[in-house]
């Protein structure tokens, strides 16, 4: 029998007692804590009290959790912008006052119109804590600092972070309102040991650093933290980010309207559910919970979100989650990959379920290729089709894109099993981002996609 060592679990994570607690302890946690949020919710926030009424379901109905995997409804962002337009910029969805909000932060509202998110201080407290299990688990404390490479503005990105820094009782060095070569000077300057910024951005750094005759790998830097999008738990962009800044690069996954969810998991093969502040399902697209192993939309509900609750929140983003015990040790769900894509990007090749995650490790595999890319989606009379654009590095002679091309097309066919058409573009060609970059663009009637993006039960 293996004895408890708890000065050895202090090392290794930062809340020994919740991380590492058996299933069958964190399941009746759960169910607590649910129907404490689900009774709040119901109380305070008009948006819920009319959802649960609709369906006629009341908060002390659910008393077991298949309860509320069958009874409880899930909730769409749709539904909170129609409850905060009653009476902008919250509306039917707040359930406190404005009194207690310690931030206020909005989505882009690239697609509409922008989400309100408001935050309590006790919600911030708690969103800096998620980070800090990442933080932690990848040995970093206080005598450490994080550089941000992060304009600060409404959107809550690396806000989050900046809580957990502070949290974690860390240094703060700010990035913002300098362009990228300031940046890298200042990173010169003050030497951090951490960098926080999106995967793209953080390549991106890269080639404005050669720009300067600059060597990333000779910098301060020990630890890369990306997020906002797909990087670190792909296990070719992970090593070309390892690579350009000769340090370990972990990630966080987390939705804007509930915080950061899913801190990395140390073995940087994919990320774990924060399931000290979230619960979460992973469903098919008629909102049944998909065994483990398999992949679904990712559904949460947030424990910490005072002032505008969301329970069994639709993130429309693809997973695959596993019970199989994690070698880091914690026994919090597992999520091998990260995020996989979207419902709203699921692509359907002759009948094989392609994943935007899938295409760009791939594309690593290729020589000559660099991380830059866009996934072109359209439809011909029968099919979906995939039209792969991305850029060559410098140092491939123009002659030779159209074989580069067909080599990658031919790693796409012999991976996946389906043809995916590639198109090599000169360097610097594409667009650059510093936050999320773009890559997905769907030119397919809107009828033509994937059944899951109508929601679950739909």
């Amino acid at each position: 029998m293996q004895l408890y060592k708890p000065e050895v679990e202090a090392q290794r994570f930062w809340n020994p007692y919740t991380q590492t607690m058996p299933r069958a302890e964190l399941d009746p946690l759960h169910l607590r804590k649910l129907q404490t949020v689900i009774a709040y919710a119901y109380a305070r926030s008009p948006m819920y009290r009319k959802l649960l009424d609709r369906h006629k379901v009341r908060p002390e109905q659910i008393r077991t959790l298949d309860d509320f995997v069958k009874r409880l409804p899930f909730i769409d962002k749709k539904e909170i912008l129609d409850a905060q337009a009653v009476n902008p910029p919250f509306g039917d969805a707040l359930a406190i006052s404005e009194d207690f909000f310690h931030q206020r932060f909005a989505t882009s509202g690239s697609t509409g119109t922008p989400l309100h998110i408001p935050l309590t201080y006790h919600s911030a407290e708690l969103w800096g804590e998620s980070w800090v299990y990442g933080f932690w688990a990848a040995g970093l404390r206080a005598r450490h600092s994080f550089y941000f490479a992060f304009n600060w503005g409404i959107f809550a990105a690396f806000w989050s972070a900046y809580m957990g820094v502070r949290r974690l009782g860390a240094t703060v060095i700010s990035g913002g309102g300098l362009d990228s070569k300031a940046r890298l000077r200042q990173i010169e300057q003050y030497r951090p040991d951490v960098i926080l910024a999106t995967p793209t951005y953080a390549l991106y750094l890269g080639e404005t650093a050669r720009e300067l005759g600059m060597d990333l790998a000779k910098t301060s830097i020990s630890h890369v933290f990306v997020a906002g999008e797909p990087g670190a738990s792909i296990p070719a962009t992970r090593r070309a980010i390892e690579e350009l800044w000769g340090a370990k690069c972990y990630e966080l996954y987390g939705i804007a309207e509930l915080g950061p969810t899913n801190p990395g998991c140390p073995l940087q093969g994919g990320v774990h559910l924060c399931e000290e502040w979230y619960h979460a399902l992973v469903v098919d697209e008629s909102g049944h919970p998909v065994p483990y192993g398999e992949v679904g939309e990712h559904i949460v509900t947030s424990y910490i979100q005072d002032g505008q609750p969301l329970i069994k929140y639709r993130t429309h983003d693809l997973v695959r989650w596993t019970d199989v015990p994690c070698g880091c040790g914690t026994t919090w769900l597992y999520y091998p990959g990260g995020v996989l894509g979207r419902t709203d990007q699921m692509i359907i090749v002759k009948g094989v379920n392609v994943y935007p995650s899938a295409l760009e490790a791939l594309l690593h595999r290729v020589a000559g290729l660099s991380e830059h890319y866009e996934l072109h989606v359209g439809r011909d009379a029968l099919n979906d089709f995939v039209t792969v654009k991305v850029e060559a590095r410098g140092e491939i002679d123009e002659n030779r894109y159209a074989s580069v091309g067909r080599e990658a097309e031919a790693v796409f066919k012999s991976a996946i099993g389906v043809s995916i058409g590639v198109e090599v573009q000169k360097p610097g060609s594409l667009p650059r981002y510093e936050l999320k970059a773009k890559r997905f663009f769907d030119h397919r009637p809107a009828a033509h996609r994937w059944q899951l993006s109508g929601g679950p039960g739909a």
